[in-house]
């Protein structure tokens, strides 16, 4: 019996150590199948500040995550490199009553300065920011809701996981395995909700840009990201 319990002790601390190495890793078939890591889980390579410059110490890795410090005033960073039609996944985990987000096709307007597509992530609970629809965890911030009845979230001090699809005018937010959101961009939905959103000034009209950068919303509270990885379509 004690052998028995030591062999399960060895093998339980192999596969906590194998998952482990697993995080921002790419598999084989990972690679083979062109999907790159935005995040090697030791540096902020790869990554900016908005402005341009250096990533502030208000972002620290430490442990293969990359989080937020709190009252360290970060700001939002951005990837070095634009990316048009592509498929992206992380994994995140929030402090409670956070409110953060992951932009994407963010870029320069004529009018309306630098804007992104928002995956909001948000304590739906606790965050302040919780009383609109479209303001929600897995929203396209401002613009339009996730499906309710679709939408499973862990909640604070738990990891998971988000993937954005974008093909052509085509978008998907996924949450946890579930697809709760999908839209057209240039539909007469989503124009009609761009209408009623604080980016309906945007010149040219809010998300009708081709490519943009990837970006980490830094929003005064506790955030952190793992596993971030894209594949250009």
């Amino acid at each position: 019996m004690k052998r028995s319990i030591c062999v399960l002790i060895v093998w339980m601390s192999l596969a906590l150590v194998l998952k482990a190495q697993s995080v921002n890793k790419l598999t084989r078939s990972e690679k083979k199948d062109g999907w790159m890591l935005l995040f090697d889980g030791l540096s902020t390579d790869g990554w900016s500040a908005t402005s341009g410059q250096p990533v502030p110490a208000g972002w620290k890795v430490e442990n293969g995550i990359l989080t937020t410090v709190a009252g360290g005033k970060g700001g939002d960073i951005i990837t070095l490199m634009d990316y048009a039609d592509f498929d992206l996944k992380l994994d995140y985990m929030i402090d409670t009553a956070c409110n953060s987000g992951v932009k994407y096709l963010f870029a320069k307007y004529e009018s309306g300065g630098n804007l992104g597509m928002e995956y909001q992530i948000l304590d739906d609970k606790l965050a302040e920011d919780n009383k609109e629809a479209d303001h929600l965890a897995g929203s396209l911030y401002d613009v339009l809701p996730p499906v309710k009845l679709r939408k499973k979230v862990n909640p604070p001090g738990k990891w998971n996981s988000i993937r954005i699809v974008s093909k052509g005018d085509h978008i998907e937010h996924w949450l946890n395995g579930f697809k709760i959101l999908e839209y057209t961009r240039g539909s007469k939905k989503f124009t009609a909700s761009v209408a009623q959103s604080k980016f309906s000034k945007a010149v040219p009209g809010f998300g009708s840009v081709k490519k943009g950068r990837i970006l980490l919303q830094e929003h005064g509270g506790v955030v952190s990201f793992r596993n971030i990885r894209i594949k250009a379509m």
